[in-house]
């Protein structure tokens, strides 16, 4: 693991200098992405500097790691609409080649075809994380088998507690996601995780520093050759 430590800021334009550097590389790229607040200033540096011209998603192929059960992609907390609004309408990327795990159709067959659809893509070369303050990468909460693939996912309820900001009320929030296992997530080459705020400090020593274990699963990611951590001085405050 490699931990860079800067402002909020400065850790979403450095973490962009990754996709650039990638993209320049293989502008034929497949990236793993992430929703939540954490994402928004990285999602926000790939606009600024494709609308520069520094960096093109015109051959890009995504899979993201998750989705709302009983959301579809018009409903403004899917996660297929954040995409939308924050990246994909904004940037040179072909939509037809943005993939989010369906939130109405939750059968086995489905999610076996995502890992399917990943692995005859070439693999995920760049996988982004956030955290979840109890260890959860995409909603693989704790407990959650290392060698799990896409499936669907009960939220625990501290899950459901914090992000119930971005819905009217908690009834509103949605019990079950689907959601890349850790097996599907832990295949990508590299993987970046970025945790901002004195609230993801203790999960961020656990996951860093702490023992692989099912009930932080994070953890998982000491056993990946490459993983590049991002903070911020709080969300490292206790390294």
């Amino acid at each position: 693991m490699k931990v860079i430590i800067d402002t909020p800021e400065q850790v979403a334009v450095l973490a962009a200098q990754r996709y650039v550097r990638l993209l320049s590389q293989k502008p034929d790229a497949v990236l793993g992405l992430a929703t939540g607040s954490t994402p928004l200033g990285l999602y926000a540096q790939l606009v600024r500097l494709n609308q520069a011209g520094a960096i093109s998603f015109r051959q890009v192929t995504s899979y993201n790691l998750d989705e709302y059960v009983g959301l579809d992609g018009t409903h403004d907390q899917s996660y297929r609409y954040f995409m939308n609004h924050n990246l994909f309408d904004l940037v040179d990327i072909d939509k037809a080649r943005t993939f989010v795990p369906s939130g109405l159709d939750t059968s086995q067959e489905t999610a076996a075809a995502y890992d399917k659809a990943i692995q005859a893509a070439g693999g995920i070369d760049i996988q982004l994380l956030g955290i979840g303050n109890n260890g959860h990468i995409g909603f693989n909460e704790p407990n959650t088998p290392f060698g799990s693939t896409t499936h669907m996912v009960e939220l625990t309820a501290s899950t459901r507690e914090a992000n119930c900001r971005f819905f009217h009320s908690l009834d509103e929030v949605p019990t079950h996601a689907v959601t890349m296992g850790i097996k599907t997530v832990m295949q990508a080459k590299s993987i970046i995780l970025i945790a901002l705020g004195q609230a993801k400090a203790e999960i961020v020593k656990k996951t860093i520093q702490g023992p692989v274990t099912e009930l932080v699963p994070a953890s998982v990611l000491q056993l990946h050759p490459d993983v590049e951590i991002y903070l911020d001085p709080a969300a490292a405050s206790l390294l």
